[in-house]
């Protein structure tokens, strides 16, 4: 009895883990939305809030067809994983973030969500107006 009371335990904790993710993530969301002048309740809507997060990015919300390239066999996958590398990297570059920053968007998603949302970032537009150096 002590060892699925144990196992109880751990699930329990692993469950407020994922529960705690999961309400930072919606915060930092809320408020990358809110500085990039979209409403935060947008954030919250499925397919909804990934054609809004394409708007702040610059890209068309006809790209969200690109989640339909699974259909086909690996190379579907591997189309979906290279655009979501990029669609980081125009969401980095939108609020005037370095390359270095995309890849932390990457690795660790919440935390550098959580740095665009509540850090100093400023939302420069569509891809920081597809960088302005340019």
């Amino acid at each position: 009895m002590e060892l699925f009371e144990f196992i109880m335990d751990i699930i329990a904790a692993y469950l407020i883990f994922v529960l705690i993710l999961a309400i930072l993530q919606i915060v930092a969301w809320w408020r990358i939305f809110s500085k990039a002048g979209e409403a935060g309740w947008k954030s919250i809507i499925p397919i909804y809030n990934v054609i809004v997060l394409f708007k702040i990015c610059g890209l068309s919300p006809l790209c969200i067809f690109i989640y339909f390239a699974p259909i086909i066999p690996i190379i579907g996958a591997l189309i979906v994983f290279i655009f979501n590398i990029y669609q980081l990297h125009l969401l980095s570059k939108s609020f005037g973030k370095s390359d270095a920053f995309t890849v932390g968007l990457f690795f660790l998603g919440p935390i550098f969500q959580l740095i665009l949302g509540f850090g100093s970032a400023e939302y420069q537009g569509p891809a920081g107006k597809m960088t302005s150096s340019n």
